[in-house]
């Protein structure tokens, strides 16, 4: 079979390749799924470089959600059938016309999603919800957070008002508040032009912003921290910037702000079964609602994948890029 691999680590676009490699057999309680299509996520690209939570050892291949359709079943396999459509958000090396994975982690996709929307159903969407419960905020508080034209910020901005969140969302072009809001995302605010901090108190009302989420790092970082009332709390959920963060820390004594990460893989394992259930539940409701809105921007063969992770980059995407075999 073919799939993208990777001999040492760096910048996407100069170490992915596409290889022909044995295609694998599911072991006890797995299954072998044939792959439809699979996004490209930052998470993706951060381990291809060698900077991510999980550094998988070289030569590797890459990739980590997908939809596809069952090809074979491993010993002990019960509940799922051949032919079957499902979703992955977290089984590495998904980028390959064959991958195998836990039975147990698949999750049945309705007919009625497209392969579009169920291939990114997992990660980031679980992702949202899950920072959204574990975050434990009451109806009618205020969180911010920038990258809010990324798929997260897009997400929490669709999500959070079905628990009566409020979300303010902070854009580094002034062109990305006049995107957002033609996709129904309002409260948005351009840090691009001097003067945004007064354009947060004017659609605040001047409330006290609970919780601020920041997933660039750099000054981004403590573009967040400014706004962030008393004892509120600074979420670390990415570094499209790099590693380093620039914090005030007067702003972090005085304010007695808490600072906390948050990785979704570790948040979902230690979720109990029940409550993992009960937010997949709550996000396939918003799917088929309309509320949560998946779209993809374009598709690229495995053979262009290095264009497909130049253009995860470019400025003003509106959906995800996604693989196909």
């Amino acid at each position: 079979m073919r799939a993208v691999t990777q001999q040492t680590f760096g910048e996407p676009w100069d170490v992915l390749d596409v290889e022909e490699v044995p295609t694998p057999d599911p072991g006890p309680g797995e299954v072998r799924v044939r792959t439809l299509l699979s996004p490209i996520h930052n998470h993706d690209l951060w381990t291809i470089r060698g900077s991510y939570g999980f550094k998988p050892e070289l030569p590797a291949r890459t990739g980590s959600e997908a939809v596809g359709v069952i090809d074979a079943l491993g010993e002990g396999v019960e509940n799922l059938t051949l032919g079957q459509r499902v979703a992955t958000g977290g089984t590495f090396g998904a980028w390959a016309e064959y991958f195998t994975a836990a039975a147990a982690g698949l999750i049945p996709v309705d007919e009625d999603a497209t392969d579009e929307v169920a291939s990114q159903l997992v990660s980031m969407p679980f992702s949202s919800i899950a920072l959204l419960d574990w975050l434990d905020l009451n109806e009618g508080d205020w969180i911010i957070q920038n990258a809010a034209n990324g798929a997260v910020g897009r997400m929490l901005a669709q999500l959070a008002p079905t628990r009566g969140i409020n979300v303010l969302g902070l854009v580094r072009r002034d062109a990305g508040v006049e995107e957002l809001n033609a996709q129904g995302i309002e409260r948005v605010v351009s840090t691009e032009s001097a003067g945004w901090q007064d354009r947060v108190a004017e659609i605040t009302g001047g409330a006290k912003i609970v919780a601020g989420i920041d997933s660039v790092g750099g000054d981004a970082s403590n573009q967040v921290l400014s706004q962030v009332g008393e004892d509120g709390t600074l979420v670390i959920f990415g570094a499209m910037a790099g590693g380093t963060m620039a914090l005030n820390s007067g702003a972090i004594i005085f304010k007695n702000v808490t600072i906390k990460g948050f990785w979704g893989s570790r948040v979902m394992s230690d979720l109990a079964p029940q409550r993992r259930g009960e937010l997949f539940t709550e996000l396939l409701t918003r799917v088929k609602d309309g509320t949560l809105s998946l779209t993809a921007e374009a598709t690229y063969p495995f053979d262009q994948v290095r264009e497909a992770a130049k253009a995860n980059f470019v400025a003003g995407r509106t959906g995800k890029i996604l693989l196909r075999p």
